[in-house]
């Protein structure tokens, strides 16, 4: 194979790789944009329930007391797929950084998605690794399977404080949300309403009903967020591969019209020599 043709071959190879790297950023933009609507709903859902235990909270003192030198567990969300940088390393050193920070003694910590489950596999304070979520469709299905992965933690443990550690979708930074106990921030505004709100649950079931509404709503918000930024990251990521095959493949064109003009100066060449061998003398 001559020089221009394994230059011509893996120009062709670049220009396959480059086409697949532009759907697959197509796909995570159409991603984004649906997740974008899917978690403005559920924010609207999430801040429903905490307004509603709010109130409620201001007239019943239900809320349980916080438990004393309960275990902190960590729910870190990383990334299914690949293609998103150093996703799944900011987040570990994120975590890393808080709990020396904030001195939390033996924590445990649930790992949610196949890419950063790889890194984890053999840390000590694993308490379970989850599959994640490729799309907005399968977020059921893994948050089905990370409350079962709590609850055993809760069976074993007691009770426990829960946090999520995931990436903002709107920023390039990792946020640690606590999930339990939950509304431990009221909101300060005056009583909205002069009479106490009307149940047909004593407080302590209607609290304890609310309190799974919030969990499983907050969770929800939280997995949005956590693949919109993965889905965003993915979108930067290939943009930076595609513009990088773009320069390599123009340089490759620059070399293979070099190689070319070397070409047809040999053909010159050698029709010259064959024309001056065979004129007489």
């Amino acid at each position: 194979m001559s020089r221009r043709s394994e230059v011509e071959r893996r120009m062709h190879t670049m220009g396959e790789i480059s086409s697949i790297m532009g759907s697959m950023k197509t796909l995570a933009l159409l991603e984004t944009r649906k997740l974008t609507r899917f978690r403005a709903t559920q924010r609207r859902v999430v801040t429903t329930i905490e307004a509603a235990a709010a109130d409620l909270l201001r007239v019943y003192p239900v809320m349980p007391p916080q438990p004393g030198g309960a275990r902190h567990a960590f729910v870190l969300l990383g990334s299914e797929r690949g293609f998103c940088g150093d996703y799944n390393e900011a987040l570990l050193q994120a975590f890393d950084a808080h709990v020396a920070k904030a001195g939390v003694p033996s924590p445990l910590f649930i790992g949610v998605g196949r890419k950063l489950c790889v890194k984890l596999e053999d840390d000590p304070r694993v308490a379970g690794l989850l599959d994640g979520a490729s799309a907005a469709e399968e977020v059921q299905a893994v948050l089905t399977g990370l409350i079962d992965a709590i609850s055993a933690l809760q069976d074993q443990h007691g009770a426990l404080f829960l946090s999520v550690v995931h990436h903002r979708e709107d920023h390039d930074d990792v946020q640690i949300k606590l999930l339990l106990p939950p509304f431990r921030h009221p909101s300060e505004e005056a009583r909205r309403f002069p009479d106490p709100p009307l149940l047909n649950l004593s407080p302590e079931a209607f609290f304890a009903e609310l309190l799974d509404h919030y969990l499983f709503a907050a969770l929800y918000e939280v997995f949005y967020a956590s693949l919109t930024a993965e889905n965003h990251r993915r979108v930067q990521h290939l943009e930076g591969a595609i513009r990088r095959l773009d320069e390599e493949t123009a340089r490759l064109a620059l070399k293979r019209n070099k190689l070319r003009q070397e070409e047809i100066t040999e053909e010159i060449e050698v029709i010259l020599l064959s024309v001056e061998a065979t004129t007489p003398r």
